[in-house]
């Protein structure tokens, strides 16, 4: 299985799903998209499939810092709109496989993706 995790490479989070791959010697592509950037597609389709809530990260500081109005006021296309800008508001890591996406970190999910 192919599996590609997007993310930004000094995040904890991302640590610990980069460790978990390895020891489970799981070969996959890392995507940072803080250096690549990300597409509108690309994350459209990650809130299609796992949801707004899922893919926005409300604690980060740059949602955050944003706007009271804006944040009380934000819709899907907005969002997606806004992740793209600042991908630092995408929850991590984003895990994609043939299987799907996955987002954030569970190791007992990422045991479940890859059969172990």
């Amino acid at each position: 299985m192919t599996a590609t995790i997007y993310g930004i490479k000094n995040c904890d989070t991302m640590k610990k799903a980069f460790t978990w791959l390895g020891v489970h010697s799981v070969d996959f592509t890392f995507h940072d998209y803080r250096v690549a950037g990300i597409t509108r597609a690309e994350v459209a389709a990650w809130v299609a499939e796992a949801g707004l809530d899922k893919v926005l990260n409300k604690a980060s500081k740059t949602f955050r810092a944003l706007p009271e109005a804006v944040r009380d006021g934000l819709n899907e296309a907005r969002a997606i709109d806004l992740m793209v800008a600042e991908p630092t508001m995408i929850k991590r890591p984003v895990l994609a496989t043939s299987h799907g996406t996955e987002v954030g970190f569970k190791p007992e999910r990422y045991a479940t993706i890859f059969g172990f």
